[in-house]
Parts: C-alpha cells; sequence; structure tokens
C-alpha cells in the first residue's frame, strides 16, 4: 500500500473539523446529546436562506472531501473520509431532497425539549439552567422561522403528531422550572417569564396547525422509489437496491415467523403461535408495578452480561429507569438516553419506558401492559440497556475512535446492534433458555421485520397507512393500537428499516470474521463496538482496518 501523504492526511484532518461543525451548527440538540456543551441553549436557524448558505459551504467541504479520493491516505482515514462525505450527504439528503424542514412540524418541537439538560447533572444546575433559558428564550423566533417556512399543505399524520408533541411541551417546561426553582430562584424567575413568551408562541403554533392546515391536510408522505434508494446510500453506504432489501426483509420474516411456530409446536402440549405469544403476554405487571419490574430486569441483565463474558463492559456502568416524559410518549415504548462520545462528566444512562396512560380507558390500560409484559420487557430492556444501546454508548466513549467515527451514528448500526443482542441473549440462554424468551424474542424480530417491509410499502409501493396497519397485525401478531402506531411511525420514519437493516448487515460480519468459541465472539464485539457506530456498508471496510486485538 502506498505510503499516506502528511499533506493529505492534513487537509483530510482539517476538512473533518469543518464537516462535524456543519453538522452540529445544523443540530446543535445533537451536538449537546454528544457531550459538545459550547452548543448548549442553541437552536439551528433553519430559514430557507439560512439553510441555503449551509448547503453551499457543505458542498464546497464535500468538494475538498472528494478531491482527497486520489491521494494517498492511511487504511482508517480512507474510510474516514467516505465517512465524511456520508455524514455531509446525509444532512443534505434532509434539506434538499426529502425537504424535511419544509414538510414535517414535529422536527421543529422536537429540537425545542429540554431533556438534554435535566437528565443528567454533566455541569452545575446554575450552567445548565442558563442553557434551559437561552434555548426557551429562542423558541419564540423558531417557531417564527417553521411557520414561514413550512409548505402550505402537510401530511396528516405529521400533524396529528405534532399536537401530540406539542400539548406535552407545556408540562415538560413546568418540570424544568421547578428543577430551576428548587436551587436557584432568582433565574426561576427569569425562566417563568421566557417560558411564558415560549408557551405562547407554541400555542399560536399549535393552533395555526390545526385551524389552518388540519383542512387542507394530505395523505401524501411518501419518499419514492428514487429517494428511498438514495437514503440508503447517504445514511448507510449501501449500494443495495430496495428489491434487495425487501427480499432480505422478507426471507428473515418467513425464518422468524417458521421458527417462532416451532417453538410453539414444541411445547408439552404443542400450542399455537397466537396461543403462545397471549400466554406470554398475560404475565404483566400492574400500572403501578411497571417501572420497579424494569428495574429488577435491568440488574437481571447486567449480571447474567458479565457472567457470560461476551462482551466487554466498560465500568462504571450506572443506568437508572424513568417514566418517558410526556411530550415523547406518542413515539416511544422505551428508549435509552446514553451519555454521548464527547461528554465528559459521569457515565449514568437513563432507560425511558412509557408507563399507561391513566386517562385511557380500562381496555385500552389492559392493551398497552399486554404489550409491555414480562419476557417483552425482559428483551426491551437487553435491547436498551445491556448489551445493547447503554453498553455500545460506553464503548463510544471510550474508544481512541477518530472524531468523525465519534460524530456519525448510523441509525442501522446503532439500531441494528441492540437488535442484534436481543437474538444474542437468546442463543446464549438468557432468561435460563426458557421457551418463551426466544418467543418473545421471535416476536419482536418480525416487529422489526415489519417495520422494513412497511416502510418499503409505504414509501416506494402506495401502501396505506390502514394497509400497513393490517400488515403489522397479520405478520406481526400484533394487537390494533401498536400496530396503529406502528405503522403511523413509518410515515415520518422510513428508517425504521434500520433494525432489522443492521441487525442483518452485522450477523454477516459475524459470520466472516468471528469464530465459533466465546473469546472469538468476544473480540468480534468488541472490535466492531470500537469503531463508533458506522454505516453498515463500511463494515467489512472498518474491520479489515481495524487491528485484531481490539
Amino acid at each position: 500500500m502506498t505510503e499516506p501523504s502528511s499533506d493529505a492526511m492534513a487537509e483530510l484532518a482539517a476538512l473533518e473539523e469543518k464537516a462535524v461543525a456543519l453538522t452540529f451548527e445544523l443540530s446543535p440538540g445533537y451536538a449537546v446529546s454528544a457531550g459538545r456543551h459550547e452548543y448548549d441553549g442553541r437552536l439551528p436557524s433553519l430559514s430557507r436562506e439560512a439553510t441555503d448558505t449551509w448547503v453551499a459551504e457543505g458542498d464546497r467541504v464535500l468538494g475538498g472531501l472528494h478531491a482527497l479520493e486520489a491521494r494517498p491516505l492511511s487504511r482508517e482515514r480512507t474510510v474516514d473520509r467516505l465517512l465524511l462525505e456520508l455524514l455531509l450527504e446525509g444532512s443534505r439528503f434532509d434539506l434538499v431532497d426529502a425537504r424535511l424542514y419544509d414538510s414535517n412540524p414535529m422536527l421543529y418541537l422536537s429540537s425545542i425539549s429540554l431533556s438534554a439538560y435535566t437528565v443528567r447533572p454533566y455541569a452545575p444546575m446554575e450552567a445548565r439552567a442558563e442553557a434551559m433559558l437561552r434555548l426557551v428564550g429562542a423558541i419564540p423566533r423558531f417557531l417564527e422561522e417553521a411557520t414561514r417556512r413550512l409548505d402550505p399543505v402537510l401530511p396528516a399524520p405529521f400533524l396529528l403528531l405534532s399536537a401530540s408533541m406539542g400539548a406535552g411541551l407545556p408540562g415538560h417546561y413546568a418540570e424544568c422550572e421547578s428543577a430551576i426553582r428548587a436551587k436557584l430562584p432568582a433565574q426561576a424567575n427569569r425562566f417563568r417569564d421566557a417560558r411564558a413568551r415560549a408557551e405562547e408562541s407554541l400555542r399560536r403554533f399549535l393552533e395555526r396547525l390545526d385551524s389552518e392546515y388540519r383542512p387542507r391536510q394530505t395523505r401524501e408522505f411518501a419518499l419514492g422509489a428514487e429517494r428511498f434508494q438514495r437514503l440508503l446510500w447517504v445514511r448507510e453506504g449501501l449500494r443495495m437496491s430496495i428489491a434487495e432489501l425487501k427480499a432480505a426483509g422478507l426471507e428473515d420474516l418467513r425464518k422468524n415467523q417458521e421458527r417462532l411456530a416451532t417453538v410453539a409446536a414444541s411445547r408439552e402440549p404443542p400450542v399455537t403461535t397466537v396461543d403462545l405469544l397471549a400466554s406470554a403476554s398475560g404475565d404483566h405487571a400492574t400500572a403501578e408495578q411497571l417501572l420497579p419490574e424494569v428495574r429488577a430486569f435491568l440488574e437481571e441483565t447486567k449480571r447474567w452480561l458479565a457472567e457470560r463474558d461476551i462482551v466487554s463492559l466498560p465500568e462504571p456502568a450506572v443506568c437508572r429507569v424513568e417514566e418517558t416524559p410526556v411530550y415523547g410518549r406518542s413515539l416511544s415504548t422505551a428508549s435509552m438516553d446514553s451519555p454521548g462520545p464527547f461528554e465528559e462528566g459521569g457515565t449514568e444512562g437513563v432507560y425511558y419506558v412509557t408507563p399507561v396512560d391513566p386517562t385511557w380507558s380500562p381496555e385500552r390500560q389492559e392493551e398497552w401492559l399486554r404489550a409491555m409484559c414480562r419476557p417483552i420487557l425482559r428483551n426491551i430492556t437487553v435491547h436498551e440497556v445491556y448489551p445493547g444501546h447503554y453498553l455500545q454508548f460506553l464503548h463510544l466513549r471510550r474508544s481512541a475512535a477518530s472524531l468523525a467515527r465519534k460524530t456519525y451514528l448510523s441509525p442501522s448500526f446503532v439500531e441494528g446492534w441492540a437488535h442484534y443482542c436481543e437474538q444474542l441473549a437468546v442463543e446464549q440462554g438468557i432468561g435460563g433458555g426458557q421457551p418463551i424468551a426466544e418467543a418473545v424474542q421471535l416476536q419482536d424480530a418480525l416487529l422489526r421485520n415489519c417495520r422494513l417491509l412497511v416502510s418499503i410499502g409505504l414509501h416506494t409501493e402506495g401502501m396505506t397507512l390502514d394497509e400497513g396497519t393490517a400488515f403489522f397485525r397479520r405478520e406481526g401478531h400484533m394487537e390494533q393500537l401498536p400496530a396503529e402506531r406502528e405503522s403511523i411511525r413509518g410515515s415520518f420514519n422510513p428508517e425504521y428499516f434500520c433494525y432489522t437493516l443492521g441487525k442483518l448487515m452485522i450477523l454477516r460480519a459475524r459470520a466472516k470474521h468471528a469464530g465459533a468459541d466465546r473469546a472469538s465472539l468476544k473480540r468480534f464485539h468488541d472490535r466492531i463496538l470500537s469503531s463508533g457506530c458506522p454505516p453498515v456498508g463500511l463494515l467489512d471496510s472498518l474491520l479489515a482496518a481495524a487491528p485484531a486485538g481490539g
């Protein structure tokens, strides 16, 4: 291999800094969650003029990265150069091709959450309160920019979910004010005044969505085949065709359905798949005991992982369980808020679980609890915490990965790793090897298979939301409420194909790069986690570039 050029390596380092700065300028909330607290309290400028300027600067940096393609770089930095291209091309896709900021008001509402400043004490409360005050103070201008930018006709599911998200934000701000007031009364008074102005602008924004946009809402939201194909490249570095992706998803769906049927038939006496899953869903906590049981599963999975020794567990590893904030409950069943790769504070993670809504009917509450039964909660905990997302980000924090690799978060690697861990846990005997553990893991795998196939259907094949709901119910054995939520999610998040895609790509890499023994498996897991969260299309290149020892 040609020796790397010091000039080319220096040029790449300078372009890397510019590409990451542009990424954080467009998404300061992402920068904050990653631990870059110089971006605290900032909202992006999302006027068309500002984003046109961003695209022009991004294109200049992309030109510099393209020019380095023929220059000699080290093997690892060659991968980083492509990764930086994808980082910028992904943002350009969002702005220009998908036109997300013109069509989706949810993006604006998700930007004005203050959770990043309250979930963990990365700095004294005074500094975090000042950041919250700056952000809340900028909300009126930010929502006015949104009002000017949004298209005159918006997709119906985007409006529905925006109303739900927006309704939860005033309560979220009230909780933040209470947290500030407990320690800093003077700052709390300033926050109260800024909050009042922010909530008035939020009220006007939501009112306009309801009175002006809802009467003329559209059912059209699909990306279309050309943009969907482009999405696979800019997010995951994949040239795989939509047809190939669909075939892989269908094959995995059928394999998981057949295995689930085999598990059901092996029971004594044999049962149907439907009856097996019904027996699992009947084993659930009460609404009051839901979070305490999740905490118990968290400790159980951590002990199990330490005993199996199939991946390193960086310490200190501390995670607490909280209710999903109200404004996020329409979009999430459970989620993980991990410390970012640049975070200099503690390593504590926050595992959010969505509780039963007390305003629901008794029937709907029971339906939700059945969907959160004990075997499924254990599987979710594997996905979100150990050895899933939380462990994944502990590895990222301690790794010596480049700036590019610590910044780029591939959806298919992030979610694919966590989904792969569900299968890995069953392979390694979690739950004492009981068939019900495998059954619920397969049920969740079917959910992710359906997400991939419904994403393709909704965005490239003319599938309706009702047809998507029916697909989840029929192929994934889901009840009506969660099936409806899943179908609606696909309208604004076509990338929820990432779970199955990422899992399949990691399994392919494991077959190629890992042996059958436990020590070899651990080395493989540690190697891929030390590479950051790269586009899954680059996994082979990264494993080839990484030293075999770690």
